[in-house]
């Protein structure tokens, strides 16, 4: 395939996206310091089995009411990443137990995302980032219920915290995308299709962009979550690590620390492992994860074992996120 710039494909051999463009401006400064609470988001009442989610038990066993807006992926063990297909980085299959959390139901809307800089507590989305990136109109990326892109990793984190959350880890991602059976997406084992999701759309042609969140009722998450997969990457919290499952912390989830990162990588590229993190160059510094897919991806980007990764102060039109929260 063709491989274009670094910053703006997300791509390492993870699935085709259909795009020419150049590499988006990449914007440094920190978000400003975090001094209020985020209203929450509208959301539909969903279906019968999300709605049945919306409380779950405590640590003394009472029931706990849910965060507006957030349905629960709960404790338990799942299997992580696969044993064939796919790149290397996703290799082994291994068990991960993690504990009970909340987590958004959709990806931050714009008009969220809006309200918290408003409040002065984030600093606005790069507004440009579709056009400058060759995606098309910066207005079809912009609507109040579309995901919200152009945001960094930091971006993502003041937000978060900003609502009283967090982001996801990497490994609560997957969980909530594979819930206790093992699937490949988040529906299930069949190819994506666009009633489940937003992918496959050719970058830059008229109405290739992404979709107001939680409208692909039939993608919806073992857990009851609105797309988990296609639509936008999602910035995670953790590092890029890529032995993480092949590191002693593997069962908790836990990736290594940013030095232990660096020295993999080093070690890559002197092995000639180029290929390993994907087709990209392998990282030269300590990147972020982002997981899920994007709206012009193609079927085998979805997959859930997929792990992309980036600078954390990218702001790409293809990256939103949402939030989690402690259920302890």
């Amino acid at each position: 395939m063709r491989l274009a710039s670094v910053g703006l494909l997300l791509l390492g051999c993870r699935g085709v996206a259909n795009t020419d463009a150049s590499a988006p401006a990449v914007v440094d400064a920190p978000p400003p310091a975090i001094d209020a609470r985020a209203p929450a988001e509208t959301l539909d009442a969903g279906d019968a089995a999300a709605a049945a989610r919306d409380e779950a038990p405590d640590a003394a066993g009472a029931r706990a009411e849910a965060p507006d807006g957030m349905l629960i992926v709960p404790a338990g063990t799942f299997s992580m990443g696969a044993d064939a297909g796919g790149e290397a980085d996703e290799h082994p299959a291994h068990d991960v137990t993690l504990a009970a959390f909340w987590l958004d139901r959709t990806h931050v809307t714009h008009a969220a995302y809006g309200a918290c800089v408003a409040a002065r507590a984030c600093r606005p989305a790069d507004s440009t980032v579709a056009s400058r990136a060759h995606a098309g109109a910066d207005a079809a990326f912009q609507r109040p219920a579309q995901p919200v892109v152009g945001v960094s990793w930091d971006d993502a984190q003041a937000y978060c915290a900003w609502a009283g959350k967090r982001l996801p880890g990497e490994a609560e991602f997957e969980r909530a995308m594979r819930g206790d059976d093992g699937r490949k997406y988040p529906w299930g084992s069949d190819r994506p299709t666009p009633t489940r999701t937003t992918f496959g759309r050719s970058f830059g042609s008229i109405g290739s962009t992404t979709d107001d969140v939680g409208t692909h009722p039939e993608g919806r998450g073992p857990f009851g979550h609105d797309d988990l997969a296609g639509n936008a990457w999602e910035w995670t919290a953790d590092f890029y690590d890529p032995i993480a499952y092949g590191r002693k912390t593997a069962a908790a989830g836990v990736a290594g620390s940013c030095a232990e990162i660096l020295q993999t990588q080093d070690a890559l590229r002197a092995g000639g492992k180029q290929g390993f993190t994907g087709s990209n160059p392998i990282p030269r510094e300590c990147e972020r994860v982002l997981r899920g897919g994007a709206f012009n991806y193609d079927f085998t980007g979805l997959r859930a074992t997929n792990r992309v990764h980036h600078p954390g102060r990218f702001r790409i039109v293809m990256a939103g996120f949402r939030c989690a929260k402690d259920a302890g």
